[in-house]
């Protein structure tokens, strides 16, 4: 079977964009392929974060991802750090990336420079997410193209390593998958929703209250022009509804704009639509919520599973590139 790894970052909030653009098609996924999903908190630590924030911050995200269908029956759901050959890994990588590779990294180039503090860990992340994937012996990463130039760096790595010490990685398929709707603000629609705290009015989080969200739709940015159409280009507001709603509702932007004369009824329709997606979701949120134990024995499973395939791969990459083993 084909084997899937990704993974999301514990650093701000689970929003609609995050639901609709790539969490519900982890969900697919996971009937399709023997899939691995990983809280990626060793990631988050390229900027400075507040550790106890950190620590409730992960346990959240993985609730939430049960919240909305991962079955660990059927994937495996762990933290990054529960696995200590992610970190071991990511040496082994750093070593076999050049420097100018790293430099080239667009992220890098964008992150480091609205940034007063730039880590280390945020030059070398691009090694770090080739450790995650090349662990798992993984044949398909379902990411977004803003993820594309990490991905393809990591195909470079394994085949880099492959060359130099012997077939040992399997090097994962650079295709880009299918992802669902682009989800934009609700205030500025040209603009991504997004899990930082810059545009709270525009963002619609997976365990948000329902009032709140109708609130939030109804103030929603439209356009010029009384026309519903699907036009992202001339009229991003009503696109970005249209998006929202065919997603919800299981139809295409141009599906859901017929028989719409006015913006009133879009924005309240297209409310009603996420509040019932979302209803399931935060039911499930509720009950893990009240129940930790459940969340924290799912990831204990699903570290010792992880663990497995990572110490067998680490062990193979640490024999061929040289190391002595420990008598």
């Amino acid at each position: 079977m084909t084997r899937v790894f990704s993974g999301i970052k514990p650093t701000g909030e689970v929003h609609l964009g995050n639901l609709l653009g790539a969490l519900q098609y982890w969900v697919e996924d996971q009937h399709r392929a023997d899939s691995f999903y990983c809280v990626v908190d060793l990631h988050a630590l390229t900027t400075p974060q507040n550790p106890e924030e950190l620590r409730a911050k992960t346990l959240d995200v993985a609730r939430i991802l049960l919240a909305i269908g991962l079955d660990p029956e059927v994937c495996t759901l762990f933290v990054q750090s529960h696995v200590h050959e992610h970190a071991e890994m990511a040496w082994l990588m750093e070593c076999t990336v050049s420097y100018g590779e790293l430099r080239r990294m667009t992220q890098f180039k964008d992150k480091s420079e609205s940034s007063e503090f730039v880590s280390g860990g945020l030059f070398t992340y691009p090694a770090l997410m080739a450790a995650d994937i090349l662990l798992y012996e993984t044949d398909r990463v379902p990411v977004g193209d803003d993820q594309r130039q990490h991905l393809e760096i990591t195909r470079d790595i394994a085949m880099r390593f492959n060359s130099r010490y012997g077939d040992t990685f399997v090097v994962p398929a650079a295709a880009i998958p299918r992802t669902g709707a682009r989800v934009m603000d609700l205030q500025q629609p040209t603009d991504k929703m997004s899990k930082s705290d810059d545009s709270p009015q525009g963002t619609v989080l997976v365990t948000e209250d329902p009032r709140s969200i109708e609130k939030k739709f109804k103030r929603a940015v439209t356009d010029s022009g009384t026309e519903v159409r699907y036009d992202p280009e001339n009229k991003p507001g009503v696109s970005n509804l249209l998006a929202i709603l065919g997603a919800a509702t299981g139809r295409t932007p141009e599906e859901a704009a017929k028989g719409y004369g006015q913006y009133g009824p879009l924005k309240s329709d297209t409310a009603e639509a996420v509040i019932e997606l979302l209803r399931p979701v935060q039911e499930r949120y509720q009950m893990l919520a009240d129940d930790p134990g459940q969340t924290a024995a799912v990831l204990r499973s699903g570290a010792d599973k992880a663990q497995q395939i990572a110490a067998s791969v680490l062990a193979r990459a640490r024999r061929n590139i040289g190391l002595l083993s420990r008598p």
